[in-house]
């Protein structure tokens, strides 16, 4: 009976040594795909994550669900952007859930934007340009160096918000910085033929990935950001493609398809379906790197099919 009772009490300290350690992650809700990948990738299994926006949509116009008051009343960590991509959603989330761990003042609110050089910083705010964000383009994400930021960033808030897992978290950090470093260096190569070259987007989502890659994405469907694109302007676009002998088109998953290949049958253009988020498309997994294998592989695809365009260095 002594023995019998000696296992029940190890097995009940056990199991409580087990909740304990469930109970111990930290729990995090970032508000994309691409964030909550990164918040995985460095917490590893001392984070318990939940995404808010799914990979398919618009980022900028997320359907707040009852779930997300419950999930963030009871975080220890809000990862978000930070440049106002989520700001008209997120801010009201903020305000009901009442947890001041994730305030806006508080080290549980992760700005991941911190350390980023921001592009596209309006000079003077103008609601007539349509949606144009305070800080700056908020797409930061799609340049691979700013994701070395982020991680960075990530390690040092969970660290310091859980000391006990702190060389986790690092450890984790420096393998993705290391598989980053990895991989850069093909990708850089990948479209270093195509530098200077132009392509059409429908959403100016892509600012820093054409910085770090040389090219030039400029050309959008959309008039001004947010806003549906008229006859008009399609007219000018097309005609600016045919000068150029522009040969792909970017197109995300919540945009209109449809316009893109009507551009595309009166240009000769390629659609390239892209997104900013793991899992958003078809092959682009469920990590930020196998992401940006992806859009690398995908737009040198597009610029090595049809004619030479006409590179503007």
């Amino acid at each position: 009976m002594r023995l019998r009772t000696g296992f029940l009490g190890g097995l009940v300290a056990a199991l409580c040594l087990v909740a304990g350690t469930t109970e111990a992650r930290l729990r995090v809700v970032a508000t994309t795909a691409d964030l909550g990948s990164l918040v995985r990738t460095v917490g590893g299994d001392r984070v318990d994550v939940l995404t808010l926006a799914r990979p398919t949509e618009d980022s900028h116009f997320v359907d707040p669900r009852p779930s997300y008051l419950v999930r963030l009343s009871r975080a220890d960590a809000l990862v978000h952007g930070g440049a106002g991509l989520e700001a008209a959603w997120l801010t009201p989330l903020l305000q009901r859930a009442g947890n001041a761990r994730i305030l806006p003042a508080a080290r549980g609110n992760v700005r991941c934007c911190e350390g980023v050089t921001l592009l596209e910083v309006p000079e003077r705010l103008d609601r007539a340009q349509g949606d144009v964000h305070p800080a700056g383009n908020p797409h930061y994400l799609m340049d691979p160096e700013n994701a070395r930021v982020v991680v960075h960033h990530l390690a040092d808030t969970f660290a310091e918000l859980d000391p006990d897992g702190a060389e986790v978290y690092r450890r984790n950090a420096q393998a993705f910085l290391t598989e980053l470093d990895r991989r850069l260096p093909g990708w850089l190569e990948r479209l270093r033929p195509y530098a200077g070259t132009r392509l059409a987007a429908y959403h100016n989502s892509w600012p820093y990935f054409a910085r770090r890659f040389g090219l030039r994405i400029d050309l959008f469907l959309e008039p001004k950001p947010g806003i549906p694109p008229s006859a008009a302007h399609l007219t000018r676009v097309i005609a600016e493609m045919k000068a150029d002998r522009v040969r792909a088109i970017l197109v995300e998953p919540y945009q209109d398809r449809r316009v893109a290949e009507r551009v595309a049958a009166e240009t000769g253009a390629k659609v390239v379906p892209v997104t900013q988020y793991p899992g958003g498309v078809k092959d682009t997994g469920d990590s930020y790197l196998e992401l940006m294998d992806y859009l690398v592989r995908s737009v040198a695809e597009a610029l090595a099919a049809g004619p030479e365009p006409t590179p503007q260095l």
